[in-house]
């Protein structure tokens, strides 16, 4: 019996210890902000046509960021890749807002911003703070379009090679051997 709470005990410690707990229940989530990238496209207004163009732009961003988020393999990777590609992706936004007729141009930025709860497919980010590329079409007041640059949940296609790890799975693995 001995041998078996001992047994227990140390998972937990592992476990603990996998998620980052520092003795605060919050640690799980601050964890998990700490992870992503987001991306926030924010369109000029609430008219139709604003909103349309938003996802044209969305597209165009997302065809851009694509081959640049698929060789980061770190968060701090992502974040100094997009800061090194922000006019760039500006540039991407505004060709595309005049391509389709309007001329106000759009801004990049790299900031920490709050964030509801999402979902994505199986994957629920909660409500936080999160380092996210802000991408203002005009002015920036219209509703807007959100996802995460890094990992890249809204940018693999349906046959990219997404893989994701457990690190509680890799500690019980390297235990046992």
């Amino acid at each position: 019996m001995k041998k078996y709470c001992i047994i227990f005990l140390t998972l937990v410690i592992i476990t603990l210890t996998a998620l980052g707990f520092s003795g605060n229940f919050s640690s799980t989530s601050e964890s998990v902000q700490s992870e992503y990238l987001r991306i926030h496209i924010r369109a000029d207004s609430n008219e139709s046509e604003a909103q349309a163009v938003k996802y044209r732009v969305r597209d165009d961003v997302v065809d851009y960021l694509t081959p640049l988020v698929a060789t980061y393999e770190t968060k701090t990777a992502a974040v100094d890749g997009v800061r090194a590609h922000l006019s760039e992706i500006a540039a991407v936004a505004s060709r595309t807002l005049a391509k389709n007729g309007f001329f106000y141009g759009a801004s990049a930025e790299l900031t920490v911003e709050t964030f509801p709860t999402r979902v994505y497919g199986e994957y629920t980010l909660p409500a936080g703070e999160y380092a996210a590329l802000i991408l203002r079409l005009g002015k920036g007041e219209g509703d807007n379009w959100w996802c995460v640059v890094y990992p890249p949940l809204c940018f693999a296609g349906e046959n990219a090679n997404v893989v994701y790890r457990s690190k509680i799975a890799e500690i019980i693995k390297k235990w046992k051997n």
